[in-house]
């Protein structure tokens, strides 16, 4: 769905179901629609490497939608007002950053920025970010470094439904930790984003990048891994 021309994601206002693996979608989280009546979660419409960005400051966000290849309106339905209201926009967080360097001069973007990034490191579990971390630099041992803290952080983030929140990766299920560096490899070290905003199709996206992530799963391992799936 789309506000003109311009992609949208939606905050959910009650609870749903991810029809795509019927993960429970809570009421806040972000949900896709798609064609014909599928609502997918943030992770299954591979989203959730993009941040969010209130409304509030307007050069801010004009920056920032600049300097991102990938964009998406937040929408919300006021039951009030009987009408979807904009909350603000998922963008890559590099473009945040971005932007918020060329708003340096503005004192108060900078508090903005300092507070978003306390509230990020409020969510995480830190003892289980570095345990995951640790799993995740033995289970790939030739990553280049910090990377497997960028993994646990992203993949620990508490009431995201991310695959680092599971049952599975909290016992450091290799599985989990393979689908968390995948993931991570997919968005970082491919135009895997571009392609999913140009084609809008994750799975054509995927199988275009299919082989460089595969390659570079491999390299990471250290060793040649046959067989693995994307």
């Amino acid at each position: 769905m789309s506000e003109g021309n311009r992609s949208a994601v939606f905050i959910a206002v009650d609870e749903k179901t991810c029809t795509e693996r019927g993960a429970e979608i809570f009421r806040g989280g972000f949900v896709l629609p798609e064609k014909p009546d599928r609502l997918l979660c943030i992770e299954c419409a591979d989203l959730d490497e993009l941040e969010y960005l209130p409304s509030g400051d307007a050069a801010l966000t004009r920056r920032a939608s600049k300097h991102s290849t990938v964009s998406y309106v937040v929408l919300k339905f006021s039951r009030a007002r009987k009408r979807f209201e904009r909350q603000g926009m998922i963008v890559q967080p590099e473009a945040i950053e971005l932007a918020e360097k060329e708003c340096a001069a503005d004192e108060s973007v900078r508090r903005e920025r300092q507070e978003r990034n306390r509230e990020r490191l409020g969510r995480l579990d830190e003892q289980f970010v570095k345990d995951f971390a640790a799993a995740v630099r033995s289970q790939f041992p030739a990553m280049p470094r910090e990377r497997e803290r960028q993994i646990a952080e992203h993949a620990c983030r508490r009431r995201s439904g991310r695959v680092g929140r599971t049952a599975a990766a909290k016992e450091f299920d290799e599985k989990a930790i393979t689908l968390a560096v995948l993931a991570h490899i997919r968005h970082r070290e491919t135009n895997y984003d571009r392609l999913l905003f140009q084609l809008g199709d994750r799975h054509e996206a995927r199988r275009a990048v299919h082989d460089r992530v595969q390659q570079a799963l491999e390299k990471w391992r250290g060793m040649q891994a046959e067989g693995e799936k994307v």
